[in-house]
């Protein structure tokens, strides 16, 4: 539950089928981390990392960050937005992650432009800062994660400072016990699992109740990160820290608290508001380039973006919150080639490819895009390649993905070579609902 999933290893099949770990430097990956079976695997003419172009979404702010740190064309939107009310801007992955994670409703609303923190490109929202972590683009993590200031919280807090900064009464917090990490084998942390929360495996405190709850739901073990403390009675509510934040449970249910807002200040988060002219204010409306095809509730419900596809009933269900907005027939992918099981996101957006590769005489894909690799010749079997495959979303390492198909309308039955294909109209509205980093799970 906690433990974040380890970086993959970048693949391709062999020609008897078998994965063989490729050793590859991060900068010359995309055409790999684009390249895998689907219907039609790779794009034709995917290009390495050193050709993406890394910009910052708004350059008129000097960040002083290596290019490589910035984060790269992996679709994300193209605009930036003005938040009303907050003399602030949100666009590029920043933007992105913060609407598949539920926007203001979860992380409030942003309190500065995008800045250098910690080393990262970051953006810092009312209850929590965003960073591009760029050593996670070639994996099936989220590459954007939130900064560990729920650890400087805590330092500030047990070194006798509060939250804001200020020195608190009394020389700081007596409660030394509610920091202080079991380990995950401690007779404390065997009470607490009989009890029935969940252990951190790192740290040894307990995560159950409301807020193993919220933390299981927002995919705490990217977010958050382990639980520094144990839960505790703070601000009149139950708390709990965490590296990413600190959980707050109380009447109105479990929300994060504004540590950015309250601790800007001492985090050093230029909070200064900047001329909104010119700039369209942000509703969530505004990326659907096409109306949802099959609504089932309502798509402006708060809450996390979440993408279910379940392998047996051949369906996919989009969620908004805890509103089931859409629901549709697909095909997944046909023996040999079948849809990888597991929990993805999100990773790269595509309006159209063309996708092209090898099967042998199985109809295993054996090879992708032309069939080299490292200056080798293409292997013998049939080749295949479409044209303008619709608004393409990359969920795995595999490069399988969520995308139109105009060559055939069987949904409901497997059909594919991995990809999940779906009918044009539930695709070209899913392409404006889910940015980068929205969550899919993909199951029997």
């Amino acid at each position: 539950m906690f433990q974040l999933s380890p970086a993959r290893r970048l693949i391709r099949r062999t020609r008897s089928g078998t994965r063989v770990a490729q050793r590859r430097l991060v900068v010359a990956a995309v055409a790999v981390l684009l390249g895998a079976p689907s219907l039609g695997a790779v794009p034709a003419a995917a290009t390495g990392a050193a050709a993406q172009p890394r910009t910052q979404p708004n350059p008129s702010s000097d960040l002083n960050l290596p290019v490589e740190m910035l984060p790269p064309d992996l679709g994300q939107s193209a605009e930036r937005f003005v938040v009303p009310g907050t003399g602030h801007t949100v666009g590029g992955q920043m933007l992105d992650y913060w609407r598949a994670n539920g926007a203001a409703a979860v992380y409030g609303d942003p309190i500065s432009e995008p800045f250098a923190f910690g080393g990262y490109y970051s953006q810092a929202f009312e209850r929590g800062i965003l960073q591009f972590r760029p050593e996670f683009i070639y994996t099936e993590d989220p590459t954007v994660r939130l900064a560990p200031i729920g650890t400087e919280a805590l330092s500030a807090r047990t070194g006798g400072f509060r939250a804001d900064g200020r020195r608190a009464t009394g020389g700081g917090d007596r409660r030394a016990a509610a920091w202080v990490a079991p380990g995950p084998g401690s007779d404390v942390a065997v009470v607490d699992a009989a009890a029935g929360s969940a252990i951190d495996p790192t740290t040894g405190h307990p995560v159950g109740g409301a807020a193993g709850a919220w933390y299981a739901a927002h995919e705490g073990d990217f977010y958050l990160g382990s639980a520094l403390s144990r839960p505790i009675v703070e601000r009149g509510v139950t708390a709990q820290y965490f590296e990413g934040g600190l959980l707050l449970t109380g009447r109105r249910g479990t929300r994060l608290a504004p540590l950015p807002r309250e601790m800007a200040t001492t985090l050093e988060i230029p909070t200064a508001p900047v001329d909104e002219d010119g700039l369209v204010a942000f509703t969530e409306s505004r990326f659907w380039d096409a109306a949802n095809p099959s609504p089932v509730g309502d798509q402006e419900a708060p809450g996390r973006k979440r993408i279910e596809v379940s392998i047996g009933q051949q369906t996919l269900r989009a969620f908004q919150g805890d509103e089931l907005i859409l629901e549709t027939l697909v095909s997944t992918g046909i023996v040999p080639n079948e849809t990888e099981r597991g929990r993805f996101h999100v990773r790269i957006k595509r309006e159209t490819e063309t996708m092209a590769g090898f099967t042998d005489g199985t109809g295993e894909v054996v090879a992708l895009d032309d069939g080299t690799q490292d200056g080798t010749t293409p292997p013998a079997g049939a080749r295949y390649e479409v044209e303008d495959v619709p608004d393409v979303l990359y969920f795995n390492a595999e490069a399988e993905a969520l995308h139109g198909a105009y060559w055939h309308d069987n949904f409901g039955v497997p059909m594919s070579h991995g990809c999940v294909n779906l009918p044009l109209d539930v695709a070209s509205f899913l392409f404006g609902w889910a940015p980068l980093g929205t969550e899919i799970s993909v199951f029997d």
